[in-house]
């Protein structure tokens, strides 16, 4: 890797100069489509948030699956809530959801007992429906209207913002706010608080279940309206026997409160506040906190923007937002006139998605005092290692530096590199732990300039060091299970740990495979940060232990060799390498549970074999050399068992390069992208997994693939003719322009002789010598990077990946920094 340089001004960001207006071209509806019945879903968050917000309002809706509480049907709203995630799977009904404020037009009176259709709290009553196409989200706000004529908009801070309600000037009757305490997404109150001022002053606090863990999680809202009410007050159920039926309170005097003490159970208990207003419009100003809901109103006040005449500046956050928004987006600049209008919008939209999380939680730690950043929604590693944060890595190192902070603090005080925190609290170990390939890229990337980014470089390699050596008393949530991959160099199936180590012990082949990678990372991070040569070789020879999963004696479709779990005592033990592919004849399940019999985590023994990113060249001998292996990964799409919105599939479309082929990779992205992705609301191939899938479909398109724990990029053929990276530490600006670019590519199978295949690449006006691979160094390092394409298909397979050779591989000698 060649030297980078950094000038004094860390904080100095590239505000280089673009022609149009980047936000504009952002689809917030992409991925929005139900998930329901077999459907791609996606599960995209189209609210209000800035980027890496802590605060996400949206409107929630009444059916499921609605991971991020919105779906683009016809489904009722239940509310609009402020705290929600990007993308995930987990919780059908969803994560967080909480206290929820719902408008409506009614007549309500204090009563015990005897419910009113007037008045309309609770959440059975509360299913408003949309509008015919109202609903209209742009970067930083949102808004809908109901078929009553009322209209929510939306617009947030980092922590905080308002919501907007105008309702009909015509009505007769009352207009009405709900401010639920206690309906999430996923209806797990669990005990809570609320206190209600006669100035409509409003503090909650409440505890739920996390949406994906084991964990309880307690949240803290604060709401204040710019209108004075006419009343405000309670509701809440009679019993939890009949929990629909309803006390109400309401006073313009008296201050109110509500409290349910917490219980192991989920409370069946509706309650919440009633706010009543004479005005059409009324605006609320809210504020999250996970710590209290007084921090959650310091939140509102202190981020809020107010006008000169004291109001809040409901136009003046949306240009906050939009600001910061442009600022992200400008880091990867394109001619958007010139350009494929359906490219440009799926770039925009993917980087747009990739910036939502992990989300800045900086200041809302519950758990330990700490001068370090804290981030939230890590939701999870598993999902994001592999293409979300890679892409930080080149445009946005300075907010990738307090991430990967916020993961070695987590070590810091716990003793392990967190994995899956969500809703605060760790989530559920999905495969290997898989923060370690992150710190382990960091440390390549940038650990010259870490302890100036905030990020102790002693600490980030102890932190390695200590996940890939310990093994935690429960490995359910976070660590590994060390004590089985030390003793046996594989993982063992029905094997007890004699030192009382527990966690959920299946996965086992996939896991030995995300096991080898983290130690990869402590091998390159070793070398990065000059540690001892006996650290650096031990965890080589520990990341090559993945073929100890291999059998080859194991034949699919006429190719040998597959991963498969074994015993104890080193038998195999079979399983079907289309098991939990697309098209297993018996439907078996492969996500984390006891009944996931066959050894992978949300894969198939076909796709997980050819997972080892640092040695392919490995899969390729054991799989019988480079034409078998090109056969074979023929094939795997051709069988169908190719899963596009499946994360260990991401990087068998480039993985041709390993064999020479870069040529087919080319090919196989064109397919892969036109095929599965789209502008569509279903345009994402399953959930965009805390923007996994956005930063993948990025990385296609700019024509870079990113090789874990590495400064390698493979090279593809880009999907534009031209981009310019900014990087926002070295404050550079690396132009990429493709040589020859023709556009009748840009189809799934493009025709015979369309000039696809990259024929040459110069960084700076030198030949690299490679048509498959850069160096991280020379896509940040400034000046400009020409890539040449023709349409020769004959002379791309006879020119393989140029006199430079093969993409690194551990076994071939490669990645030496």
């Amino acid at each position: 890797m060649k030297a980078l340089t950094v000038s004094l001004f860390l904080l100095a960001r590239v505000h280089s100069t673009y022609s149009a207006n980047l936000t504009s071209l952002v689809n917030l509806f992409i991925g929005t489509a139900s998930g329901a019945n077999g459907g791609s879903g996606g599960n995209a968050f189209p609210g209000s948030a800035i980027p890496h917000a802590m605060a996400k309002v949206g409107i929630d809706v009444s059916t499921s699956p609605r991971q991020a509480g919105y779906v683009h049907d016809n489904s009722t709203i239940t509310g609009v809530s402020t705290l929600h995630d990007e993308g995930t799977g987990g919780n059908t009904d969803g994560g967080y959801g909480n206290f929820p404020l719902f408008p409506f037009i009614g007549t309500c009176t204090n009563s015990s007992g005897v419910n009113n259709p007037e008045c309309e709290p609770g959440i059975e009553a509360r299913a408003a429906l949309r509008a015919a196409n109202t609903d209209v989200a742009s970067p930083g706000y949102f808004s809908t209207t109901f078929v009553s004529g009322i209209q929510i908009e939306m617009t947030s801070t980092r922590r905080a913002g308002l919501i907007r309600f105008t309702f009909p000037a015509s009505s007769s009757r009352t207009n009405y706010l709900v401010v639920d305490l206690t309906n999430d997404l996923g209806r797990s109150f669990s005990g809570g608080t609320m206190s209600i001022s006669p100035s409509g002053h409003v503090q909650l606090g409440g505890t739920f279940l996390q949406s994906y863990g084991p964990s309880n999680y307690s949240t803290f809202s604060c709401y204040d309206f710019d209108s004075t009410p006419l009343q405000s007050g309670t509701y809440q159920s009679v019993n939890s026997s009949d929990p629909t039926v309803f006390d109400i309170s309401l006073s313009s005097t008296a201050n109110m409160s509500l409290a349910f003490p917490f219980t192991s159970n989920v409370s069946p208990i509706q309650a919440g506040g009633l706010v009543a207003f004479n005005a059409t419009q009324v605006v609320a100003r809210f504020g999250v906190s996970m710590i209290s809901s007084a921090q959650a109103c310091a939140n509102a006040e202190e981020e809020v923007l107010t006008t000169s005449d004291g109001a809040w500046d409901f136009d003046g956050i949306i240009a906050a937002s939009n600001e910061q928004w442009e600022d992200t987006l400008s880091r990867v600049q394109i001619d958007v006139e010139k350009e494929n209008a359906t490219v440009v919008e799926l770039l925009y939209s993917s980087l747009y998605r990739s910036a939502l999380v992990p989300a800045n939680f900086t200041g809302e730690n519950p758990y330990w005092v700490s001068e370090f950043p804290f981030f939230d929604a890590m939701f999870c590693s598993w999902d994001v290692f592999r293409t979300v944060h890679p892409l930080l890595s080149i445009t946005s190192p300075l907010q990738w530096a307090s991430i990967v902070s916020a993961y070695v603090d987590g070590w810091r005080n716990t003793g392990f590199i967190p994995e899956c925190r969500a809703n605060t609290k760790p989530g559920y170990v999905q495969g290997g732990s898989d923060g370690m390939p992150i710190l382990g890229e960091f440390a390549v990337k940038y650990g010259a300039f870490a302890e100036a980014l905030g990020v102790p470089t002693d600490d980030l390699y102890q932190a390695l060091v200590d996940t890939a050596e310990n093994t935690p008393p429960d490995w359910l949530t976070v660590g590994r299970q060390n004590t089985a991959w030390k003793m046996f160099d594989f993982i063992p199936t029905d094997w007890v740990d004699p030192s009382g180590s527990v966690g959920l012990p299946t996965r086992e082949a996939s896991r030995a495979y995300e096991y080898a990678l983290g130690d990869f990372a402590v091998r390159q991070a070793g070398i990065a940060l000059n540690k001892s040569l006996a650290d650096i070789n031990k965890y080589a020879n520990r990341s090559m232990n993945f073929v100890n999963m291999f059998n080859p004696l194991i034949t699919s479709d006429g190719f040998s060799g597959f991963a498969q779990k074994r015993f104890q005592n080193g038998t195999f033990i079979f399983t079907n390498p289309v098991t939990c592919s697309p098209v297993d004849p018996v439907a078996s399940s492969c996500a984390r549970g006891d009944d996931n019999v066959s050894g992978f985590y949300e894969s198939s023994s076909w796709e997980m074999s050819f997972f080892a990113p640092h040695s392919v060249a490995t899969l390729v001998r054991l799989m019988g050399g480079n034409t078998t292996f090109v056969e074979r990964v023929n094939n795997y799409f051709a069988k169908g068992y190719f899963t596009a919105g499946n994360e260990p599939s991401f990087n068998v479309p480039s993985i041709y390069h390993y064999a020479g082929r870069p040529d087919l990779s080319a090919l196989r992205i064109r397919n892969v992208v036109f095929t599965d992705f789209s502008t569509q609301i279903g345009g994402i191939p399953g959930n965009d997994d805390s923007g996994a899938m956005a930063a993948l479909l990025t990385f296609h398109l700019l024509g870079l693939y990113p090789v874990q724990a590495s400064t390698q990029f493979l090279i593809g053929s880009p999907f534009v003719s031209g981009y310019t990276l900014t990087n926002d530490l070295f404050n550079t600006s690396t132009t990429f322009t493709v040589s020859g670019f023709d556009s009748t590519t840009l189809t799934p199978t493009p025709p015979s002789g369309s000039r696809l295949f990259v024929k040459s690449v110069t960084v700076n006006g030198v030949d690299t010598g490679s048509v498959c691979t850069i160096d991280f160094a020379d896509v940040v390092g400034g000046g400009e990077v020409v890539i040449e394409v023709d349409g020769d298909a004959d002379a791309a397979a006879a020119r393989g990946c140029g006199p430079a050779g093969l993409p690194d591989s551990l076994e071939t000698g490669g990645f030496v920094l």
